[in-house]
């Protein structure tokens, strides 16, 4: 199987149209439309590209192999790397404002409650009592989902 038809099957294998696929690679949907006739070939850097979107190895692509099932990609493998990556987004989201609601609830709590303001302002030491361990979680919760929202966003 010669690159163009490789190329063809494996975009429509992934449900993309030419223009998606042109987006993805930051290149025209007329330059797809011509690696998959034939008339031209992706330069390397769009070979690579192209073999880190789908999944596949530079060999897969440029062999002529007979048996298309040797080496055979794994469109689905990118599918849910795809959803793990935006299940990590929304858990780092959900985290951060999860965090930053209790950080407000409790220091409006520490506000309204005249026995741990009196305690905080006559204490030049802070100890760790249960507001202490309260507060540390949700600091813990903010750092957490900020650390899983940028992961996710590099992984783009």
């Amino acid at each position: 199987m010669a690159l163009s038809e490789k190329l063809y099957a494996l975009r429509k294998k992934s449900g993309l149209s030419q223009e998606q696929l042109a987006e993805q690679l930051k290149v025209s949907r007329q330059a797809i439309s011509k690696w998959e006739s034939g008339s031209s070939s992706p330069e390397s850097d769009k070979l690579i590209a192209i073999s880190r979107y789908f999944h596949v190895s530079l060999d897969y692509l440029m062999k002529e192999d007979e048996d298309p099932s040797v080496d055979a990609p794994s469109i689905e493998k990118r599918e849910s790397t795809q959803g793990t990556n935006h299940t990590q987004r929304s858990m780092g989201f959900i985290l951060c404002i999860g965090g930053v609601l209790c950080l407000i609830a409790g220091g409006l709590f520490s506000l309204l409650d005249p026995a741990a303001s009196n305690q905080i302002s006559e204490s030049s030491v802070i100890t760790v009592d249960g507001n202490g361990v309260y507060f540390f979680l949700c600091a813990v919760a903010v750092v957490g989902g900020a650390v899983l929202l940028l992961k996710g966003s590099r992984k783009k």
